[in-house]
């Protein structure tokens, strides 16, 4: 959530960086800054109510002590004190008004994202592994994945509906060996693996800026007001939710494998076929809560690390920095990492690293207190995937295939499955 005193004292500016994202005729402050004017105007009547009525409280006695006559003085108190009264739930309605609107906006683009209208303008800032791109046609991971029976979307599709898929035998191992990996290689980096509810409530996912927004893109439980987790962004990052940490604590560093669940909506008609996806997969999620002076260096680490489990399976990708038109909706800056994928000859986004600054951190109130200091600051936030486990695992079926319709197991997943082929 923006913070509205910056909105306030510059509604300018404020208004140029929401201007830069795409569908900035969505982001009009005006309605904000009015709601804010006759929330201060309240506020400045309020006061000087309370002002007069703690003047006719000291007067009062001091009449009384005197001899005088304070009828007139009390009835004034007692008609200040029911005006003072009518005005809190006016102030209060105001307030919340005001919130619900900044709830709407999305993050500021930070000063060094790229400006730009779209994708089209995003910024290649890395490729990595080009020597392993296969110059032989391949089949797409589906009819590899179905032809080695370790994939099955006919049978999903009894089970549930178009956009899930069962996995047998290898595919299963695979899946599971993938999971393993990369939670082996990030808990080695430094982070503690959490393994948290999958079921989440309203609260969290506005927190992470999921609500009200995206709702149409959730599985939702109305009746327990409980989602399905999109990522485990949201429950790893509201663990903190309502917390004042110390400056000690930081930085925090958390790894997380949850199913994800997305209606994928307005995605109609793109990638039906295959795992790039579903309404349901499985993904790995590093999240890091740390102080604003560290979070750029924080974020290129992050990248960092979901990179090397690229680096370690051997998987060519490139890494894109998205401009301000293209950013997410509670990102500051962001960086795609896209594995390559040889049937498509085109690369295919794999994990998206973002820097949130204090955005999720105002919304969801996680704070940071100094020793010795008297305020609280805001944490930053930051979380990428590391990685999606459905796409990696496409990205080795069409990277790792043979001629002969085997796929090789890529050497460091062989001592998690045993096996040098599928």
């Amino acid at each position: 959530m923006l913070d509205i005193r910056y909105i306030r004292e510059n509604p300018q500016k404020a208004q140029e960086l929401l201007n830069l994202r795409s569908n900035s005729q969505e982001y009009d402050l005006v309605p904000i800054l009015e709601l804010d004017q006759q929330q201060k105007e309240l506020e400045s009547t309020r006061t000087e109510l309370q002002r007069r009525s703690n003047e006719i409280g000291k007067l009062v006695p001091q009449k009384i002590k005197q001899g005088e006559n304070v009828d007139q003085l009390k009835q004034e108190g007692n008609k200040i004190k029911q005006e003072i009264n009518d005005l809190e739930p006016k102030e209060k309605e105001l307030k919340t008004s005001i919130e619900q609107l900044l709830l709407t906006l999305p993050n500021f683009p930070s000063n060094s994202t790229p400006v730009g209208k779209d994708e089209q303008e995003n910024v290649e800032i890395k490729r990595w592994g080009d020597e392993f791109i296969k110059s032989q046609q391949v089949l797409p991971h589906w009819e590899i994945g179905e032809k080695l029976g370790i994939l099955e979307f006919e049978k999903a599709v009894k089970v549930a509906k178009s956009r899930f898929v069962a996995l047998f035998g290898a595919g299963a191992a695979l899946e599971r060996a993938l999971i393993s990996l990369m939670l082996d290689r990030h808990i080695a980096a430094g982070y503690t693996e959490v393994m948290p509810p999958i079921l989440i409530n309203s609260e969290s996912m506005q927190g992470t800026g999921q609500l009200p927004k995206f709702a149409a893109e959730g599985f939702n439980c109305p009746q327990d007001d409980l989602w399905l987790a999109p990522t485990a962004e949201v429950p790893v990052t509201n663990l903190y939710r309502d917390e004042i940490l110390d400056l000690a604590q930081l930085p925090i560093y958390h790894c997380a494998y949850t199913p994800c669940f997305r209606r994928e909506a307005g995605s109609h008609g793109k990638d039906t076929r295959g795992l790039i996806r579903l309404h349901q997969f499985n993904k790995i999620e590093l999240v890091k809560i740390v102080s604003p002076q560290t979070s750029e260096k924080e974020h290129q680490k992050l990248l960092q690390d979901a990179e090397a489990i690229l680096q370690i399976l051997k998987l060519p990708y490139r890494v894109i920095e998205l401009c301000t038109g293209d950013l997410g909706f509670g990102a500051a800056k962001c960086y795609d990492i896209e594995v390559y994928l040889p049937n498509a000859g085109k690369y295919r986004e794999i994990s998206s690293c973002s820097n949130f600054g204090d955005f999720q951190a105002r919304r969801a109130n996680i704070r940071y207190k100094e020793s010795g200091q008297k305020g609280t600051n805001y944490v930053h936030t930051l979380n990428g995937s590391g990685l999606a486990v459905g796409r990696t695992m496409a990205a080795i079926l069409e990277n790792y295939q043979q001629i002969d319709g085997k796929v090789q197991v890529p050497e460091a997943l062989q001592p998690y499955l045993k096996r040098e082929f599928l």
